[in-house]
């Protein structure tokens, strides 16, 4: 009997260890700052629990991030990745995307989410267009921004804030002044030259940090800015008078896409990863912890959880898409045109 004893704990240990030897670990690669923490608190917690796969989470911003993917290239060590839009596109192009594999949930979403290599999909969504101070409109009389051509208005003479062009926020701005003039991301000329004779003196500064944008809007030296809805939100939740809208021609989408990475040992726990993404219940987490519009078209929120971020068949109809094929094939010459021809 004691034997018998001894063999069945001896089996259940050997069974509990190979159970810890099985068990997984995925790492994906994303975001720090806020982003990171609703990760690391809300869904993360969640994934591990539902599927018993451990996840690491590898912090950086989506430039460090592509960079780590190439520094790897033939030993990957990240198994899914979120970038924005713009450098997923290069993710995809420089082959490190596999096939997103088909599950109900893709059904539910709205079709910006559906990147067309069938390599990436994105999971959330904040849309760029301008921010003003309220306040400062409201004393003077002005009515909001209604249009991407406002930007010219002189009466924002050094107090309209636009973000780099090596920043997603300026690059949309660039596409769509070009557009507005008859061009656009194939014909980028007409951007450059609204840019230069009409927007340049009524620009601030050229400001690619969100804390020293915010900083200009607090000391009030800015009045107007190029920016996204998230920021503009995480800048109204302090108390400051701003508000935000989508221009009548349409705001722009910028896009967080996942992708499962080409080799990955955890091809499937990747894919899983994806689509715990994508369902209603950290949608909502998303939309409300880090302030990204839902792609799930079955997401509910409250109106106070709508505020600030793009929501609904309306809003995200209105969200156009800009040809990031086009733009990452190009954006190295624009960049050095622009510090040559705007930024001097």
């Amino acid at each position: 009997m004691r034997a018998l004893v001894y063999g069945l704990m001896a089996t259940a240990a050997l069974g509990c260890g190979a159970a810890q030897a099985q068990q997984k670990t995925l790492y994906v690669a994303a975001y720090g700052g806020s982003f990171e923490q609703t990760m690391r608190k809300d869904i993360i917690p969640a994934f591990e629990s539902k599927t018993g796969v451990k996840v690491e989470y590898v912090a950086g911003n989506s430039t460090d991030n592509l960079a780590k993917l190439q520094a790897q290239k033939g030993n990957q060590q990240i198994d899914v990745v979120i970038l924005d839009d713009g450098p997923m596109y290069q993710a995809v192009a420089l082959g490190f995307c596999t096939d997103i594999a088909k599950a109900p949930v893709y059904d539910d979403l709205y079709d910006l989410a559906k990147i067309p290599s069938g390599k990436a999909v994105s999971v959330g969504a904040v849309g760029t267009g301008i921010v003003y101070n309220k306040k400062v409109f409201d004393e003077n009389g002005w009515a909001a921004p209604a249009s991407w051509k406002d930007i010219e208005d002189a009466k924002f003479r050094k107090k309209l804030v636009v973000p780099p062009i090596n920043n997603s926020y300026g690059l949309h701005a660039l596409v769509m002044m070009a557009r507005l003039d008859g061009g656009g991301e194939k014909n980028i000329d007409p951007g450059f030259k609204a840019f230069k004779d009409k927007v340049n003196p009524n620009v601030l500064a050229y400001e690619p940090s969100p804390g020293k944008m915010t900083e200009l809007f607090q000391s009030g030296q800015a009045t107007v800015a190029v920016w996204g809805s998230g920021r503009a939100k995480a800048l109204a939740d302090t108390g400051f008078p701003a508000a935000f809208v989508y221009p009548k021609e349409g705001g722009v989408v910028l896009a967080s896409a996942a992708c499962a990475i080409t080799g990955s040992k955890q091809a499937a726990e990747a894919q899983q990863f994806i689509q715990h993404m994508l369902s209603p219940e950290v949608q909502t987490v998303m939309a409300t912890g880090a302030g990204f519009g839902p792609v799930n078209k079955t997401v509910t929120l409250t109106a106070d959880q709508q505020v600030g971020i793009p929501y609904g068949p309306e809003q995200m109809g209105k969200l156009l898409v800009v040809d990031w094929d086009t733009i990452n094939a190009n954006r190295e010459a624009w960049n050095k045109r622009w510090t040559r021809e705007i930024e001097r």
